[in-house]
């Protein structure tokens, strides 16, 4: 029987519990592909009987971006209200329960759905980041729940092969004659998703912390040279990172150690196992391996469950390979959470563990398992009408008890990059919306790096003023820990405050005796904001990290309304109030 395997997927996380679900379904008889939704033609849907969505929420309750024209046609009011009558779905759903619109994504397809007719064969699977598995924690029950129900729903039997998918790949991988010249362009590696991007000339990279400050926050300045290039306040840019050099050194150390019959100049030419299976942009053309290490897989990554399974295959060693099968299981799970998550191992430093189910891999093996790099989003820190497209980036560096630092990928590539280098991304909508009316006063909360969009908006709107438009008050709220070491955009802000153009109300909560957050500073102007909100319409945006801030910037907000909580709730449900916020 058909059945079609969708997926919304932003970090790659959910593609790849979806092309699980694939490969669990072969050995029980379905078949069908695993696609995005942006690589299924939605109008299908009608015909489909029986399908698995897996969907992230992004963001403020978003969708991802692969499946934001798929939402869109769903959304159609032209569409009868019994056009799914036919359809049998599940969904799966991947969110955090630290944002308020947890899972949003997923409950409103569903929701959709079931409105159109669709039958749900399973209850609505509802995964969160927070706990202490993962998406593991409700993924691995909910799949195998599913199968229990498609069993006694569909009349299957028992007696497939169970584990078979382990033989289930995506990919056909085939070694290039060395006699026939590779023609890969860098542009068409160093950014190898389907959207169409942009090239930027990186102008600046400035550290703007202090040297003893604990963290490296980034000021970078690039000079588009595409044409027509434009993006509004509250944008973000899609960069995609590549491993370093010393990452790509070690990895192919490690390959040649085990004295395997490949090494980075060998090239491959990659095909689809299955003809309904679309192949990757970065396996469009033949690619060598070094390529494929700096520029496609992510060194970097934290292994999943596939990568273990796919590593065992042919591990002759009866330790190594019974270790491998057991992170593979349900019921090893603590021990998979206790090698992998808590102390942020990376693929490299496994396949230095597992050293006899790394000396014999093969070709097909490395392809099938390493994930591919995904790109990473950062809000646009500097108007259109600006010179340049600014960022703010905080370097990601940390500790666990594993004896390298962890690095961020795309962090850490963007510190090391010099001036005069090309890079490649896109522009996309964020999830910010400005009212119209350029008379409406904001209230912009942004401590550390949450600050970077309320730039481009202050910048947006003196800009209007400055061609003659009346605008509303601007009010900011900004937080670090010291004004001497981590005050980003200082200059601007101080000009800002001095010309009387922008209200600034600092938060430096190591400068003081009492730490002092942004919400205290909310507190201690209650009235003045009670005021704009209530007699102005106001406008309130919050960004930055998702651990404390929003709850308390929120809570402080409530008790200045009067602990009206309700009117917040009303403000929330009117974008009145939005919040961009990470983990």
């Amino acid at each position: 029987m058909r059945l079609l395997v969708l997926y919304g997927s932003q970090t790659g996380t959910a593609q790849d519990v979806a092309e699980q679900i694939w490969r669990e379904s072969r050995p029980l008889g379905f078949h069908g592909p695993v696609l995005s939704f942006e690589d299924y033609d939605m109008q299908q849907l009608i015909e489909e009987r029986l399908v698995v969505f897996v969907v992230a929420t992004t963001g403020d309750g978003i969708e991802p971006d692969n499946m934001k024209q798929a939402w869109r046609f769903l959304l159609k009011r032209s569409l009868p209200a019994q056009s799914l009558q036919g359809l049998q779905f599940a969904c799966l759903g991947l969110g955090d329960s630290s944002y308020p619109k947890f899972n949003y994504a997923a409950k409103k397809l569903s929701k959709r759905l079931l409105n159109l007719g669709a039958t749900s064969v399973s209850p609505l699977g509802l995964c969160d980041d927070q706990h202490d598995y993962g998406h593991l924690g409700v993924s691995l029950t909910w799949t195998r729940d599913l199968w229990t129900s498609l069993k006694s729903i569909l009349g299957i039997e028992n007696s497939k092969q169970n584990g078979a998918n382990k033989t289930v790949s995506k990919w056909l991988v085939k070694e290039f004659p060395d006699s026939v010249p590779l023609n890969v362009r860098l542009e068409n590696l160093a950014w190898t998703q389907k959207q169409k991007c942009h090239s930027f000339k990186l102008k600046d990279n400035m550290r703007t912390t202090a040297e003893t400050h604990f963290q490296d926050v980034r000021f970078l300045r690039l000079e588009s040279l595409s044409e027509y290039l434009s993006w509004e306040p509250g944008d973000v840019l899609d960069l995609q990172p590549q491993n370093s050099d010393e990452a790509v050194n070690t990895f192919f150390e490690l390959l040649r150690e085990h004295k395997l019959n490949f090494d980075e100049t060998t090239a491959v030419e990659v095909l689809p196992t299955y003809p309904d299976m679309p192949l990757p942009r970065a396996f469009a053309a033949p690619i060598t391996l070094v390529q494929a290490a700096k520029y496609v897989w992510d060194l970097s990554a934290k292994p999943r469950q596939r990568f273990f399974e796919v590593l065992g295959h042919n591990c002759s060693d009866e330790m190594e390979s019974e270790k491998l099968a057991e992170f593979c299981s349900a019921e090893a799970i603590d021990d998979l959470v206790a090698y992998v998550n808590r102390p942020r191992r990376n693929l490299i430093e496994v396949l230095q563990d597992f050293r006899h189910a790394t000396s014999t891999l093969t070709l097909s093996q490395l392809f099938e398992m390493m994930p591919l790099i995904q790109p990473r989003s950062f809000s646009i820190a500097s108007d259109a009408s600006s010179s340049t497209l600014d960022l703010l980036v905080a370097v990601v560096q940390y500790k666990t008890i594993l004896h390298t630092p962890r690095l961020g990928l795309c962090s850490n590539w963007l510190k090391h990059l010099r001036p005069g280098v090309e890079v490649y991304g896109i522009v996309k909508k964020g999830t910010m919306v400005w009212p119209q009316d350029l008379a409406i006063p904001l209230i912009m909360v942004g401590p550390g790096t949450g600050i970077a969009p309320f730039r481009s908006i202050i910048q947006n709107r003196l800009h209007a003023q400055s061609k003659g438009s009346r605008i509303g008050p601007l009010v900011v709220f900004f937080g670090c820990r010291n004004k001497a070491a981590d005050f980003h955009f200082q200059e601007d802000f101080e000009a800002w405050t001095k010309d009387k153009l922008v209200e600034v109300h600092y938060a430096f909560s190591r400068d003081e005796d009492r730490k002092v957050y942004v919400q205290h500073q909310i507190l201690k102007n209650s009235h003045h904001l009670a005021q704009l909100i209530k007699e102005q319409n106001a406008y309130i945006y919050v960004a930055g990290n998702s651990n404390n801030m929003p709850k308390a910037v929120r809570e402080a907000f409530i008790e200045i309304l009067d602990g009206q909580g309700d009117y917040v709730d009303l403000m929330l449900k009117q974008r009145r109030y939005q919040e961009e916020t990470w983990a």
